[in-house]
């Protein structure tokens, strides 16, 4: 059962959940949470399906690498926020007369509903073969790959960063095969961890990579994403 506070304003009402009988506090406490989480709010009202696809546009606001015409892969896509934003603003669709139309690829271990303008895989990205497969749905190059892959969390903090670690690796070395001269990658990490390592594959495959924390990341959250823009070709890569 939910009830809200009382406030001076509709906007300082808060939802308070009490915790049912067979619910757990942090069950209760993650309800609230969403209930009041202002981009949750968003996204239901703007048809997005859920709050990660305010990171991908506050990132994309600042770095625009979703153009227009774009080729775009989407690692870890479920449940489809990050497609449905790329879909729009490379214009995959072909809504926006005068403008290129994009492509958007994405990836994930689990079953997503259809979204509009993308074109949806169920892969595994550490399986044998998958960069092969990958490489033939593309059918050439990508101008953005993208991830927001995670592995579930064990609660141990070292263990948890190597594991998302080792994800985003993946992605880069794959990003590495498939991006065009000029290219963008962009992947989830986690603050506070050894990554010192794929920085330094980054700077020197592309031109500029920074760091950011997007607004629609929890304040009591860990993840900060890696963008690299002006991805550098070395002759001999395949693709």
């Amino acid at each position: 059962m939910a009830r809200q506070t009382s406030g001076r304003a509709e906007r300082d009402l808060k939802v308070r959940v009490t915790t049912a009988r067979r619910r757990k506090l942090s069950s209760t406490r993650w309800l609230e949470r969403q209930l009041n989480d202002p981009y949750v709010r968003r996204a239901k009202a703007e048809g997005y399906r859920g709050r990660a696809a305010y990171k991908l546009i506050e990132i994309d606001d600042k770095h625009r690498f979703l153009k227009p015409g774009a080729r775009v892969l989407d690692l870890g896509s479920a449940p489809g926020g990050w497609c449905q934003v790329a879909a729009r603003r490379v214009n995959a669709l072909g809504e926006r007369q005068g403008k290129a139309t994009g492509r958007v690829i994405g990836i994930d271990l689990k079953e997503i509903d259809p979204i509009p303008g993308a074109e949806i895989h169920v892969l595994d990205l550490l399986s044998e073969g998958a960069d092969d497969r990958i490489r033939d749905w593309l059918g050439g190059k990508a101008d953005v790959v993208m991830s927001d892959m995670a592995a579930n969390s064990s609660g141990h903090r070292q263990t948890d960063h190597a594991r998302i670690m080792a994800l985003c690796e993946a992605a880069a070395d794959l990003a590495f095969d498939v991006l065009d001269e000029g290219g963008t990658f962009v992947a989830k990490v986690l603050a506070g961890g050894p990554d010192s390592s794929l920085q330094v594959v980054l700077k020197r495959r592309f031109a500029k990579v920074v760091n950011m924390k997007p607004p629609a990341s929890r304040t009591d959250s860990r993840e900060k994403f890696v963008v690299a823009t002006g991805f550098r070709a070395e002759r001999g890569t395949k693709g």
